[in-house]
């Protein structure tokens, strides 16, 4: 039986299978869009068929952890959520974003010669900062208090980029400890040491989101209500353009996020 499930053709419709029954299931609860659907069946299949069941099953730790956190207290958050560019449900994007690196780093394991385990710390390291990055806003959009900018220290409104407050940043370093020790209990690796690694990665890569997002990333000024906002439009009016790199939008400013992760999770487990 454990032969038959080697076979590349039976892992790849495996993969194909279950990721369409979780990507369909996520569609019809709103968590994703019909792109972020085909989006989540590429790197579900990806993933499954290079790595196998281990390396999808931190994939679903993510994804499912994640989209219960959009949609807990989401009324509180809506205040923060409104300067967004998108909203709670996931386009091809976003997925992408996400879930492209960690699924780069997983396809690679098919290419002889390379290191399995470096591979593999790149993958979870990936997933590590964008676990950490998500449980940092969702939870972080329910503090009381005004988030501080990362860089200045001065406090900022709600959902600013580049705002952070103690609750985000306690939930951060809880979501990437979260990919660490399932890395172990979905036996990815045996390693004791793994989870640190994932830890110290992911939240490198959310720490270095929160710079990218103060700095370059492009966001406008609401002429009605004075905010700064990730979309070019807000409160039924153009937005007009205010600073940042015109590129450089919060999927860029998440993929990023994610690669930082995984390259500091390859190079610790290197060193």
């Amino acid at each position: 039986m454990q032969e038959w499930l080697q076979e590349p053709v039976i892992r790849l419709l495996a993969g194909l299978i279950g990721s369409s029954v979780v990507a369909w299931s996520s569609w019809r609860k709103q968590s994703l869009t019909s792109s972020g659907a085909l989006a989540a069946i590429v790197v579900g299949t990806v993933t499954v068929a290079a790595g196998g069941a281990a390396w999808f099953g931190l994939v679903l730790v993510f994804f499912v952890s994640s989209s219960m956190l959009t949609r807990w207290k989401q009324a509180r958050k809506a205040a923060a959520e409104s300067a967004y560019a998108k909203g709670g449900r996931r386009d091809a994007g976003q997925v992408l974003a996400n879930g492209g690196i960690a699924t780069a780093c997983c396809a690679l394991t098919l290419i002889p010669g390379l290191d399995p385990t470096m591979l593999y710390a790149g993958f979870a390291g990936a997933l590590g900062a964008a676990t950490a990055d998500t449980w940092a806003t969702e939870i972080g959009g329910l503090s009381r208090s005004d988030p501080f900018h990362i860089l200045t220290g001065k406090r900022v409104p709600a959902g600013t980029s580049g705002g952070i407050t103690w609750l985000g940043s306690a939930a951060a370093i809880a979501g990437a400890c979260l990919i660490g020790l399932s890395s172990l209990l979905l036996g990815g690796t045996t390693d004791m040491s793994f989870p640190l690694i994932v830890l110290v990665a992911g939240t490198a890569g959310a720490a270095v989101d929160s710079v990218i997002g103060a700095v370059w990333q492009h966001m406008y000024h609401c002429v009605s209500c004075g905010r700064f906002v990730e979309s070019s439009e807000h409160c039924s009016m153009p937005a007009r353009p205010a600073r940042g790199l015109r590129w450089m939008d919060n999927d860029a400013v998440n993929g990023i996020c994610t690669a930082v992760g995984a390259c500091i999770g390859m190079l610790l487990v290197v060193l």
